[in-house]
This record gives C-alpha cells, sequence and structure tokens, in this order.
C-alpha cells in the first residue's frame, strides 16, 4: 500500500504537470545562468519584464500537451532595484562580491516594464503609452507602485537550480511524466502483442506454437539494453521513439508466461464444453481463457513498468532517449554526475534517488498483487 500511495502521488504530480510546477513554461526550461548551481533554499528577488511581442494563446489541451506554456515577462534576477526618473534600474544578481567597475547595472522604461507598448511619449508626470494604436495615460508615481506591486517578485528555490539556472524541484517534477508515460506506453505495445502471440501459440500449439516460440526464442537472446539502442538508432532518437522501442522489447515475458497459461487452461473442462457447443476459438480465448491468465498478467505488468522506467533513464543517461531539453531523470544524471564528488552531488542524486523509489514502488506493487491474485494462500 506504502507503494501505490508513493505511485499514485508521482502520478498526480505528472498529470498536474505545470499546474503545480514553481516553473510553469514548457518542460521547465526557463534559464538564468547567472543563479546556476544555487543551494537549496536559494532566494532571489527578481525584475519581471512585460515582453513586447503577441502572447501564445495556449488552450489547457495545449498546456498540458506542451509541458507547459511560455511565460509573458522576462525573469531578471537582481541584488537590488531601484527607480529614477522614468526609469527602474537593477544590479543583476551575482554569486561574487564583484568591485562596482565590474557590476552589471541594467535599467528599463517604466512603461516597458509594466506594460506591452510600441512607444511611450512623457508629458510632465504623465506618460503616455501607445499601443496598436490605442494610447493609454499613466502617472509616473501609478507606474512606479504598478511595478513594486506586480513587477517585483521573490522567488525561492526549495531544491536549488541546476547548472543552466534553471529550478530543480521543477524539472524533477517535470521527469515524472516522461518516466510514468514511458512505463503506461510500453506496458501497452508488450500486453497488446505478448498477450496476442502467447494466446496463439498456447491454444493452437503445433506448427503455429512452434514458429511463434522460435521468434520469441530469438527475441529473448537479445540482450534488452543492446535490442533498445539498436531500434532507438533505426527509428531516430526522440520522446515517442523510446516508447516505441521499450515497449517492443518488452513483450517477451509477457508471451512466454501467457503461453505457458494458456496451454495449461485449454484442458480444463469448461473449455472442452465451450468447443462442443461449437463457440469459436476466438471467443473460448478472449471470454474463457485469457480472463482466467489476467493475474499472472498484473504482476509481470507491474515488473514490466518498473523495467521500463530503468531502461528509458538508461538510455536519457546514454544520450539516445528523451532529448534535452525534455526533462527525463535519466538526462538529469548525465548532465550533472561530474558534481558527483562535490558539494552538489545531490544535482545528480536526487534524479537517481526518484529513479530507484519508482521502481521499488512498482515492484512492492507487483510483489503484492502476487500475494492477493495467489489463489493458492
Amino acid at each position: 500500500m506504502a507503494g501505490l500511495f508513493y505511485i499514485c502521488l508521482v502520478a498526480l504530480v505528472a498529470i498536474l504537470g505545470p499546474f503545480v510546477r514553481p516553473d510553469h513554461t514548457p518542460d521547465a526550461n526557463d534559464q538564468h545562468l547567472v543563479i546556476s548551481k544555487q543551494q537549496p533554499g536559494f532566494t532571489v528577488e527578481m525584475l519581471a519584464v512585460k515582453l513586447n511581442q503577441p502572447p501564445l494563446e495556449y488552450s489547457l489541451w495545449e498546456k498540458i500537451t506542451h509541458g507547459g506554456w511560455p511565460s509573458d515577462f522576462r525573469l531578471i534576477p537582481t541584488d537590488s532595484i531601484w527607480f529614477r526618473g522614468d526609469s527602474v534600474w537593477v544590479e543583476q544578481f551575482s554569486s561574487y562580491d564583484l568591485p562596482e567597475s565590474q557590476e552589471v547595472k541594467m535599467s528599463f522604461h517604466l512603461a516597458d516594464v509594466t506594460h506591452k507598448m510600441d512607444s511611450v511619449r512623457s508629458e510632465g508626470e504623465k506618460m503616455i503609452i501607445y499601443k496598436d494604436g490605442i494610447s493609454i495615460s499613466k502617472t509616473r508615481k501609478e507606474l512606479i507602485e504598478s511595478v513594486k506591486e506586480n513587477n517585483i517578485e521573490t522567488h525561492r528555490f526549495l531544491l536549488g537550480t541546476d547548472k543552466y539556472g534553471r529550478d530543480l524541484l521543477s524539472r524533477l517534477m517535470a521527469g515524472a511524466v516522461i518516466s510514468l508515460s514511458v512505463g503506461v506506453i510500453a506496458v501497452l505495445i508488450s500486453l497488446l502483442i505478448g498477450l496476442t502471440l502467447g494466446a496463439v501459440a498456447g491454444y493452437f500449439r503445433g506448427w503455429i506454437d512452434e514458429v511463434i516460440m522460435w521468434f520469441i526464442n530469438v527475441v529473448w537472446s537479445i540482450p534488452t539494453l543492446l535490442l533498445v539502442m539498436a531500434i532507438t538508432i533505426a527509428f531516430g532518437k526522440g520522446f515517442w521513439k523510446v516508447f516505441l522501442a521499450v515497449g517492443l522489447t518488452m513483450w517477451v515475458e509477457v508471451a512466454r508466461v501467457v503461453r505457458g497459461q494458456v496451454m495449461s487452461i485449454r484442458e480444463k473442462e469448461y473449455v472442452e464444453a465451450g468447443k462442443a457447443l461449437g463457440f469459436s476459438d476466438r471467443r473460448i480465448i478472449f471470454k474463457h481463457i485469457l480472463p482466467n491468465v489476467m493475474s499472472a498478467i498484473i504482476v509481470i505488468s507491474a515488473a514490466n513498468f518498473a523495467a521500463a522506467i530503468l531502461v528509458e533513464a538508461g538510455l536519457s543517461f546514454l544520450g539516445i532517449g528523451a532529448q534535452i531539453p525534455t526533462p527525463s531523470w535519466g538526462n538529469m544524471i548525465k548532465e550533472h554526475y561530474s558534481f558527483i564528488t562535490t558539494d552538489l552531488a545531490y544535482l545528480a542524486i536526487l534524479p537517481g534517488v526518484l529513479i530507484m523509489s519508482l521502481v521499488l514502488a512498482f515492484m512492492l506493487v507487483g510483489n503484492g498483487l502476487r500475494d492477493a491474485l495467489d489463489s493458492r494462500a
């Protein structure tokens, strides 16, 4: 039950995705190099400058399928912010105590920070902001108050930032989508192929069984990771290619188990009765035999789910799985394994712990299902 609870928690994080992550941008890929490799709990004040390009309108489905939606602001990490005349000035954040001559300072017009605009004209204390032929009048005081209220944000990075200045917590949360997705799709593909071939081989026996078993043994003799790498190289790298490659290598165990179960059940009296009543082979297989082998299939599917997560992580670590910047726990380890002997070792350890804990959870669930569905218990 603990394993099931943990899987449900990870699945909830994956489903809600960008709606619960601190960084809602696609793939949690909002980079700020000036705050790279900051420790957990790091806090920084940022100036949010309004972007002038038209916003991309994302529907709810597009937000889910794109892994988030782009920000309408450019965020600038700062050490200090102050106002002077019509401008807001910032001193860009630095991890080092730089002399004043080397500090990076930037200024933005007040109206440019708060509004999308084409141009602005000052008339004493008033500013006329033009956008698409429409003018808006704002006083300098109003704009300063608007900047203070809406454009100065305090960001806290609970797990710190990675070497590209991205929120590590958001990247880890986004990585759950990849791991669970590859597990679900790989298991579905393996069930589709394994159930079909195993049921046909076990039910019809004879030369059909021999041909299918020859094919199963050939695939079985090839190391899984090597076969996955070959399929990935043949079809190309990418998100969906990983699902296909992992799924096409995990059906063998399902087929062998189903074949053995079907060979045993086909000799039962109710199967003989179905044949005597003239039921078709398809009806006997799908309505009378397969429902009685589902307990074994459920158990092996849990194990295959865990194996799929490990294979995907391995492929991503080798660079032939999910491609950067898609957040995968495997490629997160690859990006940061060089820090394993430093005080930044957690950048590689945390995704590894998540892989280990999720695999362990599926194995615990599989063991629990095996005990619960064992008719001899």
